[in-house]
């Protein structure tokens, strides 16, 4: 198939990278089976944020979509504003306790990190 193609009839969507359909698609397989040792870690941060503290999820197993729709569940369950960023779910204020519940509720294992 073509580079340039992204949609076939008969295939559905097609990947950019691979060229395969995306049901097929061994490229994005691949971004989500990084290493990681299957600890969820909550961590609270300040740095370059002037005093404002955000609440950091890393090591969630999740693709990047899925990513984003937890990021917005979190968001939801906390009342306030967060972001993705490079793998790392990242919501505005002091919420490890709320989100260390819900992670736990969910089936992850889970660990505070930091202090």
């Amino acid at each position: 198939m073509s580079p340039g193609i992204v949609y076939s009839t008969e295939h559905g969507k097609i990947c950019p990278d691979c060229g395969k359909p995306v049901a097929q698609c061994v490229c994005r397989t691949k971004e989500s089976a990084s290493k990681r040792d299957g600890i969820v870690r909550v961590s609270r941060e300040t740095k370059g944020r002037k005093g404002k503290g955000m609440t950091l999820i890393s090591g969630v197993p999740l693709h990047p979509d899925g990513l984003r729709a937890l990021a917005k569940e979190f968001k939801q369950v906390c009342g306030s504003g967060g972001t993705v960023k490079e793998g790392i779910i990242e919501i505005q204020g002091d919420h490890r306790d709320l989100l260390v519940d819900t992670l736990k509720k969910k089936g992850y294992t889970v660990k505070r990190s930091g202090g």
